[in-house]
């Protein structure tokens, strides 16, 4: 007996998930079902009263910060369910009126019609060390303040360090000689220091952790690989990897640029064509480590002594990738600079082609 499709929409809050039914058909009847409690029990219970031997449900809801426990519960049952990007729900500008009633009615008649644009889900596992590596990157974000805080301090009551860069031991021994005009600023100038101390002991913990993590994880095989190449350092390929998943699920190289945002936008019309700065949809945490990872080819090509160390036990089919990357991105970064290109254009133009050769090693690496 052929099944009759059922569309389910469903638009999720902390504590409510409103549901609206769209039945197959391009003019079929769209119908809002109700409001219920936010829990999966409640959902269930739902799904127990709709789900009939004649009917096949596909469920549908935004990412957001509920996560993805309700598409995980539901495809352990055995139910087609759609995560879509909130960002990409195709929106009329005349429409003025926003309910949850109608979000969730909307969601249904769009996941019908084929409009919308789906995420990745990715793997618990997956998803776990995802949340290690922003850990990581929340800490790093915190040093930094803290030392721009000290800094602006110390530039304000005329304490100027000679002694080269910053934040070497022998700066911390300098800064432990300074003394405060006032008690009141010596306070604050401790409190700085502690919290300097405490977030580069916690960025050193959380690398710590991901390093020790890292082998019983099942993308190690493509982490270890795409430290082949130059400028991806252990936290560049995790992170990639954890957000990313498998780059190989990319069809092509060009739409893991486009996913980044690395692709220059554009508005052409007729006979006139303006491309812009790049777009800066997709994963904003990628695209920054990847810029960071960019800077590493201003220099010309050459295999280190730590390139070498971590390309030991690869295959020559992704050394020879790794090669083939540095003389290409070293040779286009001196070209572009000789062109008057900005330093930044150049590193975005880099990281662009970056992630193209980690996708091109993540197709060879098996995992």
């Amino acid at each position: 007996m052929k099944k009759i499709i059922t569309f389910v929409g469903l638009d999720v809050h902390k504590n409510s998930i409103n549901v609206a039914i769209a039945e197959a058909g391009r003019n079929a009847e769209v119908r809002y079902y109700g409001a219920i409690g936010g829990t999966l029990d409640d959902l269930f219970r739902v799904v127990k009263k709709i789900a009939t031997p004649e009917r096949d449900l596909r469920f549908v809801y935004e990412a957001g910060p509920c996560g993805y426990d309700i598409f995980r519960a539901l495809t352990e049952k055995g139910f087609d369910c759609a995560v879509v990007s909130p960002a990409h729900i195709p929106k009329s500008p005349a429409d003025r009126v926003k309910t949850d009633r109608r979000d969730a009615m909307t969601l249904a008649r769009l996941h019908r019609a084929g409009e919308l644009t789906y995420v990745f889900v990715p793997r618990p596992e997956d998803e776990a060390m995802r949340d290690l590596t922003r850990a990581r990157e929340d800490a790093k974000k915190a040093e930094r303040v803290a030392r721009q805080q000290l800094g602006g301090m110390l530039l304000r009551l005329g304490f100027r360090y000679q002694g080269g860069d910053l934040w070497t031991k022998k700066h911390f021994l300098w800064l432990s000689d300074q003394k405060m005009p006032l008690p009141a600023q010596q306070v604050v100038f401790q409190e700085c220091i502690n919290a300097i101390t405490e977030a580069t002991a916690r960025v050193e913990r959380l690398t710590q952790q991901i390093g020790s993590l890292l082998p019983n994880w099942r993308m190690a095989p493509v982490v270890v690989a795409l430290q082949a190449l130059r400028g991806v350092s252990l936290i560049v390929a995790v992170t990639t990897t954890a957000e990313l998943g498998d780059l190989a699920r990319f069809e092509h190289p060009k739409q893991l640029m486009a996913f980044l945002g690395l692709v220059p936008s554009e508005h052409s019309s007729g006979e006139k064509k303006r491309q812009g700065t790049i777009t800066k949809t997709g994963n904003g945490h990628v695209r920054k480590v990847l810029v960071e990872g960019a800077h590493g080819y201003m220099h010309p090509a050459r295999v280190t002594r730590l390139l070498l160390k971590r390309q030991e036990g690869l295959s020559k089919e992704v050394r020879d990738i790794a090669w083939k990357c540095q003389v290409r991105l070293c040779a286009r970064f001196r070209r572009l600079v000789a062109k008057g290109k900005s330093h930044n254009a150049v590193v975005t133009a880099i990281a662009r082609e970056l992630a193209a050769f980690m996708w091109a090693i993540a197709k060879v690496t098996p995992i």
